[in-house]
Order: C-alpha cells, then sequence, then structure tokens
C-alpha cells in the first residue's frame, strides 16, 4: 500500500516543544512515525478528530453488529469530511464536490444538524455560479473557473447530478428543518442553473441523435444530452479474463466522454424542474410556479418517449437507470411493477450484487423496498462479495470508499479510503430497517411515517431530533409477534404501519403496543 500523505517535520530537540498543524487536516486510518536516530514514545502523541462542530440528531442501532458497524463508518466518512465544508475525501482532494453532498445531504440530516454548516457551504455554490447560470463541479472553487473559461475544468462544468446540487441541496434542508429562508437565499441560483440547463438541451444534440435524425424530433429540445456529464460515476468496472477490473475512462477516455448520458441528464432535468416548481409555490411565486411545473411535464414526457419502452423497460436497461426512473417518479403507475421487476432481474443476473454507481446507489434499496422487493434490498445490503457495503467492512473499512474495492482482495488500496457517498446507504437503515420516514409533502417532520421493514432483523432502535422535538422508535420482535414503542413529539402526526400492512394513526406522546 503507497501512502497518499506524507509529512516530514524537523524540531530543534526541546523536549517541551510541541508541534501540532494548524492549517491542514489529515485522513488516516493508521498512521507510521518514525524518528531517525531515536525513538518515538506512542504516549507522547494525541490524536484529534477536526471537523466542524456538528450537533449529533440522530441514532441507530439494531441486532446486527456488521450494519452497525457500516452506519457507524458512514458516520465518521461524513464526519472526517465535514471540515467547514463537506469535503470529498480527507487524504487526497479536499474540495466540495457538488455532487457528493447532492447525493448524501439526505442522509446527514439524519445524523447531525448541518442546517448551518449547509447554509454557510450553499453561499460559496452561490459565488461560484457561472455567469451564464452553470454551477461549478465543486465549491468553493480555488480554481476560479467563472474567470477563467479557457481551463479545462470550464468544459466539464454544468453536469446533471453535480450543479443540481443548487436545487436539491436547499430543498432537502427545507424538509428537514422547516427553514424558508434556505429557499428563498438560493432561488435566483436555482432559476439561472435550470435556465441554462434547459436551454442547453434545447440548443445542443448528442451526435447519436443527429446520426439518427439531421433535424430534431419534437421532443428532443427537452432532451439534455449535447453537454458533458460525469453521468454515472463510479460504477463498479468490469473484469477481464484475469480478473482485472477494466477502466474504460481510462482506456478510451474519448469514448466516455463523448458516450451519450441524456437519460441522467434528462431525468435530472425534470427533477429539478420539478422542485423548482415546488420551491417558487412555497415562497408565493406563483406564475413561475406554474410555468416550471409546464415545463417539468414537458421534460417527463421527453423523457419517457426517449427512453422508456411500452414494457416498462428503460432503453438502458441498467440497474441504475431503473432506479434513478422509479425514484424520480418518471415511469408512469401502470408500468412502475414492470419496470421494479426489471430492476430485481437485473440484480439477479448480477448474483445478487448492485451495479449502481454514484448518482443511483442511495437510492437502490429503499426502490426496492417500496416496490414489494424488500428481500432483494436485504439481499444486496448483506452481499459479502464485492462489489457490497459489507465487503469494505469485512476488510478492515472504518470509513466508506470511493471505489467498491477500495482494498482489494489482494490487499492493495486504491482510490480514496474515506468518501462518504456510498454510505448513503444507511438512510435505508433509518427510512425502512428502522421505519422512520417523513411524508411526501411534510415539512420539519410534522408529519411522518413509522413503517419498519424488519427482514431479516430481530430488533432496531433509532432517534431523530427535529424541529418539533425528538422522535424515537424501538421495535422488537420474538415468538409472541411484533412490539413496538414510539415516542411521537408535540406538534407532529405519525401513521404507525405494522409489517402486516396494519395502519394507526398516532398523536403527540407515548405509544407501546404488539401485534401478533
Amino acid at each position: 500500500m503507497s501512502f497518499v500523505q506524507r509529512d516530514e517535520v524537523v524540531s530543534s530537540g526541546d523536549a517541551t516543544e510541541v508541534f501540532e498543524p494548524r492549517h491542514t487536516v489529515h485522513g488516516f486510518q493508521y498512521v507510521r512515525v518514525t524518528r531517525p536516530g531515536g525513538s518515538v514514545d506512542p504516549v507522547s502523541l494525541t490524536m484529534r478528530v477536526v471537523a466542524t462542530d456538528l450537533t449529533p440528531t440522530g441514532t441507530f442501532e439494531c441486532n446486527d453488529a456488521d450494519l452497525n458497524r457500516l452506519w457507524a463508518a458512514a458516520r465518521w466518512s461524513f464526519l472526517g469530511n465535514a471540515v467547514d465544508i463537506p469535503t470529498d475525501c480527507p487524504t487526497r482532494e479536499r474540495i466540495g464536490w457538488t455532487g457528493d453532498y447532492q447525493v448524501f445531504v439526505s442522509t446527514a440530516a439524519l445524523m447531525y444538524d448541518v442546517l448551518g454548516f449547509s447554509r454557510k457551504w450553499l453561499q460559496s455554490v452561490r459565488d461560484d455560479q457561472l455567469d451564464d447560470g452553470r454551477i461549478a463541479n465543486f465549491s468553493p472553487d480555488g480554481r476560479h473557473i467563472k474567470r477563467n473559461l479557457t481551463h479545462r475544468l470550464a468544459m466539464m462544468t454544468g453536469s446533471a447530478g453535480w450543479g443540481d446540487a443548487i436545487v436539491h441541496v436547499p430543498w432537502e434542508l427545507w424538509r428537514a428543518y422547516g427553514d424558508l429562508e434556505v429557499l428563498a437565499e438560493s432561488y435566483e441560483a436555482m432559476n439561472r442553473w435550470v435556465d441554462w440547463a434547459l436551454d442547453a438541451a434545447r440548443t445542443n444534440r448528442h451526435q447519436s441523435r443527429v446520426e439518427r435524425s439531421p433535424e430534431p424530433m419534437p421532443h428532443e429540445a427537452y432532451i439534455w444530452d449535447g453537454t458533458f456529464h460525469w453521468g454515472e460515476w463510479c460504477e463498479p468496472k468490469p473484469r477481464d479474463a484475469d480478473g482485472n477490473p477494466i477502466d474504460t475512462m481510462k482506456t478510451n477516455p474519448y469514448a466516455w466522454f463523448m458516450a451519450d448520458k441524456g437519460e441522467v441528464g434528462t431525468a435530472y432535468l425534470y427533477r429539478s424542474t420539478a422542485t423548482l416548481a415546488k420551491v417558487a409555490a412555497v415562497l408565493g411565486h406563483t406564475d413561475e410556479a406554474q410555468r416550471y411545473a409546464g415545463v417539468a411535464e414537458r421534460v417527463l414526457d421527453a423523457w419517457r418517449t426517449e427512453f422508456l419502452l411500452a414494457s416498462g423497460r428503460t432503453s438502458g436497461d441498467t440497474q441504475a437507470g431503473y432506479v434513478r426512473a422509479l425514484a424520480f417518479g418518471l415511469v408512469p403507475e401502470g408500468l412502475r411493477a414492470a419496470a421494479a421487476q426489471r430492476l430485481v432481474e437485473l440484480v439477479a443476473a448480477a448474483d445478487g450484487h448492485l451495479t449502481t454507481g454514484f448518482l443511483s446507489t442511495a437510492d437502490l434499496l429503499p426502490v426496492l423496498a417500496d416496490t414489494g422487493h424488500a428481500a432483494t434490498a436485504y439481499e444486496v445490503l448483506y452481499q459479502r462479495s464485492s462489489p457490497s457495503w459489507l465487503t469494505m467492512i469485512d476488510r478492515g473499512a472504518t470509513t466508506i470508499w470511493e471505489d467498491w474495492d477500495g482494498i482489494d482482495d489482494k490487499g492493495t488500496a486504491h482510490d480514496s479510503l474515506n468518501h462518504y457517498s456510498k454510505g448513503a446507504v444507511v438512510r435505508f437503515l433509518h427510512s425502512h430497517s428502522l421505519g422512520l420516514r417523513q411524508d411526501e409533502g411534510s415539512v420539519a417532520w410534522e408529519r411522518f411515517t413509522i413503517a419498519p421493514v424488519p427482514g431479516p432483523l430481530e430488533w432496531a432502535t433509532g432517534s431523530l431530533e427535529t424541529p418539533h422535538g425528538r422522535i424515537s422508535v424501538q421495535w422488537s420482535t420474538d415468538d409472541a409477534g411484533f412490539h413496538i414503542h414510539a415516542e411521537i413529539p408535540v406538534g407532529s402526526l405519525a401513521t404507525l404501519v405494522y409489517p402486516d400492512g396494519h395502519q394507526v394513526e398516532l398523536g403527540a406522546g407515548s405509544y407501546e403496543a404488539s401485534r401478533p
């Protein structure tokens, strides 16, 4: 294993001298300290956790020690990257990639109070927004792309799933905390980003569609395919005959760069435009809300026309594509069951493994469970061979890796070993294993559902500090049945859904019951 970080310190030799870095952080699991010509007393070294002082708000624990370790790894991974801004990793780049936080923000809000932390970062995102409306890939942008449009990174700025953070992050914060200001202060930037993306869709066509038809079809005005997208980043790599990973980005970067990523781009264009319509409505901008809602419907129709077959299959036919389509509401109600069944088939074809990447992995397990395939969701969660989360845990991970084989089966390390985005899987532990999820349309947890999906678990317990107060849930199963205890804060209403489907409406207070 090569060392990513190396520090050399020269001191005077004074026994009372203390060295402590003040302007940097070092992410590590193990550290080797050498002192030429002398020994080092381990007692003389103090390791300090350096992170923004976030208030813990969420807990989770269950009877499975491995899932508890996974939850802790995701928590440590985020905390190690919450150093003034949400960084991608504390060992290498240490920059605030917009795509990373867009993926993780809803999970972060289940663990810590991230409202102030996130609003501070969003100010940097707005400051870095290009004059044409594009959102930088990372903020704060030390390369000042908005002032250097000839930089090679400028042509890679404006990607779906990354720039959409300016819409998605404030919306998730609004849902979690009910802070209207978080929407108001980013509203103009949201408008500029969505308008730029809509214009990019209208004025650019991917070469594959040009070859299909010199003249664009009417729906293509809403297909966002002709500008740069990172796409479904970091999907598990295929293997050659000897089992070595094949990285097409390195072996054929031109083909990767030029690949049609219109399905991803158009899906995010729909979600951001539809979300912006909701933001406008919340802020009282009725005309803009109606306008963006209408545009969102046209983008949705375009996505269905271009990428959805009458059978419910997508043209790309990938796990990621089905997860995104189901999570974003792109599939009509009558075809959702077929799309979900195809997703299950693709998981089975991969021997119970996921093949999703950066953008869709967080939604994979919730989508499976919500479409009636909880057993498949738990099969993927409990997978012990790569690619899987528990492979990381089995190979000694205490934080989440960037690559599924961050430490491969030969013990060789690859890429970052502290990259929190794939840790968004623990949202499933809160929302389904524990069963605590906020209702659609609810703000600040004023209305939520407690619907445990036990799967192979025997018990789970967890809590969340909300603007209305503390919610707690504890459930267990035994030969006598299902037992649950819940605490509902004043100002909130809950619906308890037992595993057999029986529902009970709960007001504020303490609730304890059993059901055969």
